[in-house]
């Protein structure tokens, strides 16, 4: 089977985690909580690192957010990102107080001067920078050349910047070029991706609601994943962030990057099925969600088709009348009752888990 082959970028160190290169590809997510709520915020960043989140950002809106960087750095293990606008100060303060990396953009830290302070502390204290440039902070003079944020203004405001820092001698940089259009955002990326090497990290910025955010999430990451162009990536959703880190590792897993936990894979159903296939796909996904290792099940609704159509899914069954073929590796090993089904399907995975340890 033929691979997805990555863009080889530069390797980025962001406390315990290194991008690019040929590392994996870091899922990150950003805590919905006031960071001064040091309590909760905390709380909130070991929900994401349990779910599975790699990398963690905090907003940083004024100096007493700052000032709690220290202490909920003491209470986590994810590498700590402070996402910082407007006043270049927060972002000194931050990796004063130990961030891992700090997120800024150029446009509205207050210029290139006050931009060149952070990067020379960033390199003082060994902390990358990521350089965020987003449609709705473009440059004017870029606007007026173009007219709107296109793929090719965007492109030209990252390249700015990525200059800006070699100037500085800086090279811990990491690039992030996002739009609420996922055709721009894809476009976008591309370009920048076919000029540079330095790592991306990847995203529909404002996706919207967890249905609609998925879905051009997913278009968009999904497009430029296929085409090896992402070293790191966050899913934003309107929604409890674990749900971000959630369908993030689903992503990477469905596109066959990275796999993790349980693919359900089911037939959409038809005319020719006698049993509730919908139902049992669901309960599966449902019974099944908080496994992390990879494991491919099948429910399908047609006895004759099933096996074939899933021959290589590890488990599955087969709906039939009243009765259900179980397979394992496409071949039907045994036929079960409906209404035992989804149990002994279970048992079998619980039983090829346990093989594999």
């Amino acid at each position: 089977m033929d691979t997805i082959q990555r863009k080889r970028t530069n390797e980025v160190k962001i406390g315990s985690v290194i991008i690019g290169g040929e590392q994996k590809i870091a899922v990150q997510s950003m805590t919905k909580t006031n960071t001064a709520d040091i309590e909760n915020t905390v709380r909130q960043i070991n929900e994401l690192d349990n779910a599975g989140c790699d990398i963690i950002r905090v907003a940083i809106p004024d100096h007493r957010a700052a000032d709690t960087v220290r202490q909920i750095k003491r209470q986590i293990t994810l590498p700590l990102v402070a996402d910082i606008h407007f006043d270049y100060r927060l972002a000194i303060k931050c990796m004063e107080n130990g961030a891992d990396k700090v997120r800024i953009n150029p446009g509205n830290i207050g210029g290139y001067e006050k931009a060149s302070h952070v990067l020379k502390t960033a390199e003082k204290y060994g902390c990358a920078v990521r350089i965020g440039v987003n449609s709705g902070s473009l440059s004017k003079d870029l606007l007026q050349k173009y007219g709107s944020p296109t793929p090719k203004a965007l492109q030209e405001e990252a390249i700015r910047y990525v200059e800006f820092a070699e100037k500085e001698d800086f090279s811990d940089l990491v690039i992030s070029i996002k739009s609420s259009d996922v055709y721009t955002t894809y476009q976008a990326n591309m370009l920048f991706s076919s000029s540079c090497t330095y790592p991306l990290h990847i995203g529909v910025t404002e996706a919207g609601t967890y249905h609609d955010g998925i879905i051009k999430s997913s278009a968009g990451m999904g497009a430029l994943l296929l085409n090896g162009v992402g070293d790191t990536l966050r899913v934003s959703l309107s929604e409890n962030p674990v749900e971000e880190v959630l369908a993030a590792k689903s992503m990477l897993s469905l596109l066959g990057i990275q796999k993790y936990g349980i693919e359900v894979i089911s037939c959409p159903t038809c005319g020719r099925c006698k049993a509730d296939v919908i139902r049992y796909a669901k309960e599966v996904r449902e019974r099944t969600k908080e496994i992390s290792a990879y494991v491919k099940i099948a429910v399908m609704g047609c006895v004759v088709n099933g096996p074939g159509e899933a021959k290589e899914a590890d488990l599955g069954l087969a709906f039939g009348a009243s009765n259900a073929a179980l397979f394992e590796k496409g071949v039907i090993t045994q036929t079960v009752k409906e209404d035992e089904a989804i149990c002994i399907l279970l048992e079998k995975l619980d039983e090829l888990l346990k093989s594999k340890h």
